[in-house]
């Protein structure tokens, strides 16, 4: 069984728990999950089956889309609601002209401090690791991007405390309860994390994802099953029609073919069936086609 399924991971396990759970259902195929998502959050978990883990690394689209929610008026040490909460401000007030002016300077290219509590190596260990021992150590800032930032919503709850909700799309490698945190920090009023929701990874969306239950009562999995290719959209395809190019290809042979200008594509089988992800090589100014993946 090989292709993408895109699972609407619940609220309270790992992404590694879905797996867990997946290999139950379907069988103990290798699998593989495209971009971590923390116990607390749900959404979009996309998970490549069998030959699909092969593709992962020629998946350009990376960008995450997030509906986020943060508490006003406290921090927590974790950044979102699992850690230890210190009050800051009992019922702060959030002005919108000044918290909407906050929220556009952490749009674009922006530096973030991985928080203690993430998977983050430092000698060796987790970040998360350190933390549990009560260590906490020097980290280096890291650069990600914004792509839009806005606000959706403010209310308040029933201790009249603000909740803000904001929708992220940004690139691979932001935390979100980082980024609630430092809009807490630069509005003077502390915030963290209360609910994530992953809402797109790439291609794959919300609206187009399955939970555990349903799939569990799925009669027919392969039906919610993507092709190996559904992700692959931003690579140029490429049709092999002659049997003899085909037979050398999958045996990992170049190929003579008419592309110049693309450095990877991919590669069809005359039944249009994905047989290789491939890169084009010049030999004396010809241009080959030289496989880096085959499927058999």
């Amino acid at each position: 069984m090989d292709g993408f399924i895109n699972i609407n991971k619940p609220e309270g396990i790992t992404s590694f728990d879905v797996l867990r759970t997946l290999k139950k259902q379907i069988g103990k195929i290798k699998m593989g999950h495209l971009g971590t998502l923390d116990p607390m959050a749900t959404g979009v978990l996309p998970v490549a089956l069998g030959n699909a883990t092969r593709v992962i690394e020629y998946i350009k689209d990376e960008t995450k889309a997030y509906t986020a929610t943060m508490i006003m008026g406290r921090v927590s040490d974790t950044q979102d609601e699992y850690g230890t909460i210190k009050v800051i401000q009992e019922q702060p007030i959030i002005e919108l002209d000044i918290l909407k002016e906050a929220i556009k300077e952490f749009t674009g290219k922006i530096k973030q401090l991985p928080p203690m509590y993430s998977a983050v190596h430092h000698n060796g260990k987790r970040l998360y690791e350190l933390a549990r021992e009560g260590k906490v150590v020097e980290r280096e800032l890291r650069e990600v991007e914004i792509y839009k930032l806005d606000l959706v919503t403010i209310e308040l709850n029933e201790n009249n405390i603000p909740l803000i909700t904001i929708y992220v799309e940004c690139s691979k490698g932001t935390y979100i309860r980082t980024l609630c945190h430092d809009i807490g920090q630069k509005l003077g009023t502390g915030a963290y994390l209360n609910k994530l929701i992953r809402v797109k990874s790439g291609i794959f969306n919300i609206d187009d994802s399955i939970t555990l239950e349903k799939l569990e009562k799925c009669t027919n999995i392969k039906r919610v099953i993507k092709d190996i290719d559904y992700p692959l959209n931003e690579l140029q395809n490429y049709y092999i029609s002659n049997p003899s190019d085909l037979y050398k290809l999958l045996n990992g042979n170049k190929i003579q073919c008419s592309i110049e200008d693309e450095e990877l594509v991919k590669v069809y089988s005359p039944e249009q069936n994905l047989v290789a992800i491939a890169e084009i090589n010049k030999n004396n100014n010809t241009p080959m086609l030289k496989p880096k993946k085959v499927f058999k």
